[in-house]
């Protein structure tokens, strides 16, 4: 056991599958939530991070101490609610100290029904998250500090884990949407894209609003359907471009409804960019499998090789799953490969203009090293339509 001295009595535990109980003071919601443990290293972000679609299923812990330094607001949410599980931070929450905040973290969280814990040891769970692997976990947060602790470590080792899970079901959009609103910019905010541009259908496994923009931003006319949206219902829309998103959960558990819908759309010839859960989602449609990490990649400051052009990009991450490289076909190109561990983080199809990356363009932490993606998919779609 560890956390907080005896002499201050805990308000929040978080137990982890393996037995150790960490003690420390909640905030946000109260009551109890099991999912599985990852660290993100990014220095900024935590709202984006909580409201991202891929952390579904995850508890978050922050690397970086000053989380809540500067508040919460709407115009920085990726969804419209968060859904990560939960936060472990080392420090308590502070006042925001931002001009853009319109209100508090503490406050957010507890209105969200999401549960934060702080005076964590954070650097001791990073250790034993890479060394040992995401483990399960049961956060709790009781004000009076009532904790059954022999309860929570069951229900850690009870929760059956993302291996086989299909969340991108869970967090999809429930209909069609058009999306016009473009990247923020100084002085202007969010504006919106007018006149014709390329049709984009958009699949929605969980995506990100900034992706979105991004999209909209680079001259897409974007229309966003659900995960389950069949070939036929993509085709419908006599689309220039088709866009995979990123999402959370197990990509072979997602790909039983997805793949073929994919596979369908290759045989039209039309380009196709994917992100994130998309790029293995693409990958699993052209014949390669995916495997499941030991602890991930979470965080703003993951280098990237590009083998094509040599350039190396610092990217941000955020998946616990991987393609197998391995497993490619011939007739794909392993375009992109992680620094930290030489992982597989790009495809693309010998000839064809389809391709994807593993990691999140639009999350800018280069901040711009990697925004060309969207200009190679439009640049893409310009060819395909001329020739």
């Amino acid at each position: 056991m560890t956390g907080l001295s005896p002499q201050s009595r805990p308000t929040a535990c978080l137990a982890l599958s393996d037995g150790t109980v960490f003690y420390g003071r909640g905030f946000g919601a109260t009551g109890e939530t099991v999912a599985e443990l990852v660290f993100n290293t990014a220095m900024t972000g935590y709202q984006e991070i909580m409201t991202d679609p891929s952390y579904a299923g995850q508890v978050v812990t922050f690397t970086f101490p000053h989380i809540g330094n500067v508040g919460v607001n709407a115009d920085d949410d990726e969804t419209a609610e968060p859904v990560a599980a939960g936060m472990v931070v080392k420090w308590d929450p502070t006042e925001p100290s931002s001009w853009r905040a319109t209100g508090e973290l503490t406050d957010w969280l507890r209105r969200k029904g999401r549960i934060g814990i702080g005076g964590i040891d954070t650097r001791r769970l990073t250790r034993a998250i890479r060394q040992q692997g995401a483990p399960h976990v049961a956060l709790a947060h009781d004000p009076d500090g009532n904790f059954d602790v022999a309860a929570l470590v069951a229900k850690a080792r009870g929760w059956k884990g993302l291996v086989g899970l299909d969340l991108a079901k869970d967090v999809t959009c429930a209909q069609s949407y058009r999306w016009d609103e473009k990247l923020w910019a100084w002085s202007e905010g969010y504006t919106r894209r007018d006149g014709p541009g390329a049709k984009v259908v958009a699949i929605d496994y969980g995506a990100k609003r900034n992706i979105l923009r991004c999209l909209a931003s680079a001259g897409c006319d974007v229309t966003v359907l659900p995960a389950t949206a069949t070939a036929e219902d993509v085709l419908a829309l006599n689309p220039d471009g088709v866009f995979l998103s990123n999402g959370p959960g197990d990509p072979a558990a997602t790909g039983v409804y997805a793949v073929p819908m994919i596979q369908a759309v290759l045989e039209r010839d039309l380009p196709i960019f994917g992100i994130c859960l998309g790029h293995q989602m693409l990958a699993l449609a052209l014949g390669a499998r995916t495997v499941k990490m030991n602890h991930g990649h979470h965080g703003a400051n993951h280098p990237v090789k590009d083998l094509e052009t040599g350039k190396v990009e610092i990217t941000s991450m955020n998946h616990g799953f991987t393609v197998d490289s391995q497993t490619l076909p011939a007739e794909v190109i392993e375009t992109h490969v992680s620094l930290f561990d030489g992982s597989n983080c790009g495809i693309r199809v010998k000839n064809r203009p389809v391709f994807s990356v593993q990691y999140h363009p639009e999350a800018s932490p280069g901040p711009q090293d990697s925004y060309y993606l969207f200009d190679r998919f439009t640049a893409a779609i310009r060819h395909k339509k001329s020739s």
